[in-house]
């Protein structure tokens, strides 16, 4: 049987933590940010841990085990 590929869209988008967390940027803060306050700004810059149940989703596209931020 061949080996699984990855998706490599996904896999540029995602890191996994050495305890198999799923970390990510949050959306919205490219552009368009002179409407929101300093706190919404910093708020976003702090990475994003993937939930549970879309962790396990993740794992059906990546091919490798990862936890939740519940985990």
């Amino acid at each position: 049987m061949p080996k699984l590929k990855g998706h490599k869209g996904l896999a540029k988008r995602v890191r996994i933590t050495a305890n198999g967390k799923v970390k990510f940027t949050k959306r919205g803060k490219r552009h368009r940010n002179s409407h929101m306050s300093g706190d919404t700004i910093r708020g976003l810059n702090r990475p994003g841990v993937l939930s549970r149940a879309a962790a396990r989703t993740l794992e059906k596209k990546l091919h490798i085990r990862v936890k939740g931020a519940e985990d």
